[in-house]
């Protein structure tokens, strides 16, 4: 049946309901002579009468009867599903998939998180942590999370955290026995906790910058981990230098549990943005979480 007549086979379940032509055609708001038309015109194509008519009332035939026992539950399921959807549309309820690196799950989404879900019941956020740069729409996530510099130019990025300086940090047992570096090429001569990360193909370099000189430096170690909290672990034990984010290490720093070196090698660089298509419609629920996660300068 073509799509067109799905509107006639409403038509006949309105009458057929009501048992009558003249409520029926006010609930559906056409003319009782159109409403009558249409009528007519579906027992036509399907070659059955569906309705008896009188003077005084309106009646289902058995082959009405019939009809209308099999649509009208069905329709009644198309009009509550479509109730749900139009929900999502107009509440703030439904499932947010993010992905991210463990850091900026743990330092940055969670602590705002943990005010915001509170207040949004029917909000669900699933976070997936990784370092791949997951292709978000291939893998159908609402949004992703990365540096500002990494994310692509067809993207909407909105700014969810300041500025970012990385820091080589050691256990001063450590550096008791092994002088500090002095340049960034000394790190070869290191024990160096190292990160892998799957879209670089291998072991991450640690970046430096000074006086507009930017260094790339590959370095070396017992320990390699594809998690930050596992490398600072790992430097808190006494087990080498590593290469993290500054706001990291800054309390071990305070308590004397690390030391900082090559400071002055460390360059600012654009921090962590929630990023995601241009083309897709925000969702009541996806804009309230862009919102609670958003940075606010102070």
């Amino acid at each position: 049946m073509a799509r067109d007549s799905y509107n006639d086979l409403l038509a006949f379940l309105a009458v057929a309901r009501e048992r009558s032509f003249t409520r029926a055609a006010a609930q559906l708001g056409v003319s009782q002579s159109a409403l009558s038309h249409t009528i007519r015109a579906l027992e036509t194509r399907l070659g059955v009468r569906l309705l008896t008519r009188t003077t005084r009332s309106v009646a289902p035939t058995e082959a009405g009867e019939r009809l209308f026992n099999s649509l009208a539950p069905r329709f009644e399921e198309i009009d509550a599903d479509r109730a749900e959807i139009l929900a999502f549309r107009d509440q703030p309820r439904g499932t947010i998939r993010i992905t991210a690196t463990d850091y900026a799950a743990n330092s940055v989404l969670w602590p705002r998180l943990l005010t915001f879900l509170p207040q949004y019941p029917d909000i669900k956020v699933e976070i997936m942590t990784d370092y791949g740069l997951t292709d978000i729409v291939a893998e159908r996530y609402d949004m992703g999370v990365r540096l500002g510099d990494q994310v692509a130019k067809d993207m909407i990025a909105v700014r969810i955290a300041p500025d970012m300086r990385m820091a080589i940090v050691g256990a001063p047992g450590y550096l008791k026995d092994h002088p500090a570096p002095e340049t960034p090429q000394a790190l070869t001569q290191h024990n160096c906790i190292n990160l892998r990360l799957p879209t670089y193909g291998g072991i991450y370099a640690w970046e430096f910058e000074r006086a507009g000189r930017e260094i790339n430096v590959r370095v070396e170690g017992q320990l390699v981990f594809n998690s930050s909290k596992q490398i600072l672990d790992a430097a808190l034990a006494g087990f080498g230098v590593a290469y993290l984010p500054e706001d990291t290490v800054k309390p071990h720093l305070e308590r004397g549990r690390l030391k900082q070196v090559l400071d002055n090698w460390c360059a600012p660089f654009p921090g962590y943005h929630l990023y995601f298509p241009s083309r897709r419609q925000s969702s009541p629920a996806m804009s309230l979480v862009i919102d609670a996660l958003r940075h606010k300068s102070k």
